[in-house]
């Protein structure tokens, strides 16, 4: 597949219209790889069509981001700029909107101290909490999409030249995201149904447990009373829907705080922040992570658990079939937002509020005694494949099967 401005500019409707869905006289603030200009000009002109008023880039220059961490020293990178948190913090106060490119260099920061990116991440995660929330809660419209990136796809397909492995890892976008279809717009309207149902049968269900059996994996997992499946689209308060993710296949909910016992193995990657955690198992016990190792990346996965208390217990539980477009691909594209779309996943750290009944009027003391983790972060890594099985035990103790061999066998309607 040619890669067209045509298709470009679908895409950049598409996550326009059906990722953030901008309204009229809305301010947007766009987050972009300074490598995706030619893009990112299509999204803010779709972006002024729709009706955007005060558009703003914000660019990330990644050699930029390698040096910093490299030559400043830790007491620099342990304080976030004030003025940063003000200027994220007033957009999202004002209703603004937020697009996220994300196509991160997986290696970016290998070989950099770990300390000086804890450090960084903790502060960043603290400064930020307030503007976090607005996101966490849906309290306003946001959404993330890729584009490649030369390190990227350096990462992905190796064994091509960059020319060949740009245009095959745009080929796999514009498939994965439906943008190849005669109507985007109209496909996602029509994946979101699909989502939709899948969710409703589970609110339905209210699974008191979830049981997971696998390889290198045997784990339980309780899911609090009055818990939310949520998937595809969601709702701000304005009454704005909005994708959060393009691409999506999960549907996800928050599992119970102390409920998650036993251990579960990765199935692919997890690029944290630059680097790779590879083929890593965590052992939990009451719902915290009581031991851990990994075969590449031990050392990065031990300051991910330290970074908070919160860190160590997970935040969601999410299903995705073995068989979505993401895992047809055959790749693994070392980037969450489509890894996480190719496999179950489970995600440490910080759990959505809107997961809970009443849960975004909450309180944090509040969401801790209903069994809601809170923490800085919220990192989903993956656990599915074609050998997992998910069992659920029902509200009156009956154990239903959910997922055989990576796929549902329940009836989603």
């Amino acid at each position: 597949m040619k890669v067209t401005e045509e298709l470009l500019r679908k895409y950049a409707k598409l996550a326009i219209r059906t990722g953030v869905n901008i309204q009229q006289g809305q301010a947007l603030m766009i987050n972009a790889p300074i490598e995706g200009a030619d893009f990112v000009h299509y999204v803010v002109e779709e972006a002024y069509e729709a009706g955007a008023e005060n558009v703003q880039v914000e660019w990330i220059d990644e050699k930029l981001t390698r040096l910093k961490y490299k030559n400043e020293p830790l007491h620099v990178l342990e304080n976030f700029p004030e003025w940063r948190v003000q200027k994220l913090t007033e957009h999202a106060k004002n209703g603004g909107a937020v697009l996220s490119v994300y196509a991160p260099n997986p290696e970016l920061l290998k070989g950099i101290d770990p300390k000086k990116m804890a450090a960084a991440n903790k502060a960043a995660g603290q400064a930020l909490a307030e503007y976090r929330n607005y996101m966490m809660n849906d309290r306003i419209q946001w959404s993330i999409v890729a584009i490649p990136t030369d390190d990227w796809v350096k990462k992905v397909l190796p064994d091509d030249s960059l020319e060949e492995g740009t245009e095959k890892l745009w080929e796999q976008i514009f498939r994965i995201t439906r943008v190849d279809q005669e109507d985007p717009l109209d496909a996602w309207n029509q994946h979101n149904e699909t989502l939709r149902n899948a969710r409703e049968v589970l609110n339905e269900k209210q699974y008191k447990k979830l049981i997971y059996k696998a390889p290198g994996t045997d784990l339980s997992i309780e899911l609090p009373e009055n818990h939310i499946w949520h998937g595809g689209s969601s709702v701000a308060e304005t009454g704005a829907v909005f994708n959060p993710n393009i691409p999506t296949e999960e549907v996800f909910t928050l599992p119970h705080r102390e409920g998650v016992n036993g251990t579960v193995t990765s199935t692919k990657p997890l690029n944290y922040n630059g680097n790779l955690i590879d083929n890593f198992t965590l052992t939990f016990k009451d719902g915290k992570v009581v031991d851990y190792k990994a075969e590449s990346g031990e050392e990065v996965l031990e300051q991910l658990l330290d970074l908070d208390e919160g860190s160590r217990y997970l935040g969601e539980v999410a299903l995705v079939p073995h068989s979505s477009p993401i895992s047809q691909s055959n790749l693994i594209f070392f980037n969450t937002l489509f890894d996480e779309n190719a496999s179950c996943h489970i995600a440490l750290g910080e759990a959505y509020p809107t997961n809970l009944e009443g849960g975004s009027q909450m309180s944090e003391d509040e969401l801790r005694k209903h069994g809601v983790n809170t923490s800085i972060t919220h990192e989903d890594f993956m656990i599915g494949s074609a050998e997992l099985d998910i069992d659920a035990e029902t509200k009156d103790g009956k154990i239903e099967s959910i997922f055989r061999n990576g796929e549902w066998v329940i009836d989603l309607g």
